[in-house]
């Protein structure tokens, strides 16, 4: 489990990055509702914390692909695969990510611990 900061410093509206590897970004919707997806878009480097959230998607800040915050699957291209989503708790009011299982979809020449 990787922790990610106090529930109360995540605002509703707001994103934040954790330097995990591959990292991974925690979203706190308007509804309040918390996900995490990888960081990574698999179209090309570009942080979805730094994207735009709107209802249960991210569009990526790059090239406006858009992930569904619940499944990480493509809404929108150019992005063709989806992100790894992952497990949130709350914890005694801490951000609890649960890292998925799954092997990381990277965009084209990234790689990050082996794998690509």
């Amino acid at each position: 489990m990787h922790h990610a900061c106090p529930l109360t410093a995540l605002a509703p509206g707001e994103a934040m990055r954790l330097e995990t590897s591959p990292p991974i970004a925690v979203f706190h919707t308007e509804d309040g509702e918390l996900f995490a997806l990888d960081d990574t878009c698999t179209h090309q480097d570009a942080s979805l914390a730094d994207g735009w959230v709107e209802g249960c998607e991210v569009e990526c800040p790059l090239h406006a692909s858009k992930f569904n915050l619940r499944t990480g699957e493509v809404d929108a291209p150019p992005a063709k695969l989806p992100v790894r989503a992952h497990k949130v708790f709350v914890v005694d009011g801490q951000i609890m990510v649960e890292e998925s299982s799954h092997a990381p979809n990277l965009p084209p020449g990234l790689t990050i611990n082996g794998h690509v």
